[in-house]
């Protein structure tokens, strides 16, 4: 079960960049709530909380509850816009989230038990082509990754999605079996091989 954590915001009852540059001014974040066919909400939240809360990791896989002025909405944030030169929070959008509701996350995928793979262990090359995969999940229950296993892995060896066991309730939402990675062989490693195949 996902753990929902709490946030506090105030109600932001004018939209616009003046009045978000003003938000900013004051050491807030602007923010909206949006979906389930209800009108949106425009809040805006405590910076320093905030930016210490994207920062922790996982802030796109979080359900959060919200607090705005007593109201509490049930929300998993959907894009957060980040300032090009400091890194700090512009802005965030919030979806509703009821209970019961399945949505689409990506979530990062984790290569563990690389010491255990003779290729790897012999100069190979874990070539990584997707850091991350999208699922679709219960809201109350978010992997926080999906993990490849590489015990046993030889050269040439790949990973595919269909080869990951996904906790129960959740299922791709990609498309087709994509490649997570491969194992190369060093550059001089495959040379000896076709030097003796040849004579």
């Amino acid at each position: 079960m996902t753990a929902i954590k709490e946030l506090k915001a105030v109600a932001r009852p004018r939209a616009g960049k003046g009045a978000a540059r003003a938000e900013r001014r004051a050491g807030r974040v602007p923010a909206v709530i949006y979906g389930e066919k209800q009108e949106p909400v425009t809040i805006s939240l405590n910076f320093i909380e905030i930016n210490k809360v994207i920062y922790a990791g996982h802030f796109l896989t979080t359900l959060f509850e919200i607090d705005v002025d007593g109201t509490k909405h049930r929300v998993i944030p959907r894009d957060y816009q980040l300032d090009v030169v400091k890194d700090f929070p512009l802005h965030v959008d919030f979806l509703r989230v009821s209970k019961g509701a399945t949505v689409t996350v990506e979530v990062p995928v984790h290569f563990v038990k690389q010491e255990a793979s003779p290729a790897l262990k012999a100069g190979g090359t874990l070539n990584v082509v997707a850091h991350a995969v999208e699922l679709e999940c219960p809201a109350e229950a978010i992997p926080a990754a999906v993990e490849v296993d590489l015990t046993g892995a030889g050269y040439g060896d790949s990973f595919h999605l269909s080869s990951l066991k996904l906790p129960a309730g959740v299922t791709w939402a990609g498309h087709g079996d994509d490649t997570l990675a491969t194992i190369v062989a060093p550059v001089g490693a495959e040379e000896p091989a076709a030097e003796a195949s040849e004579g």
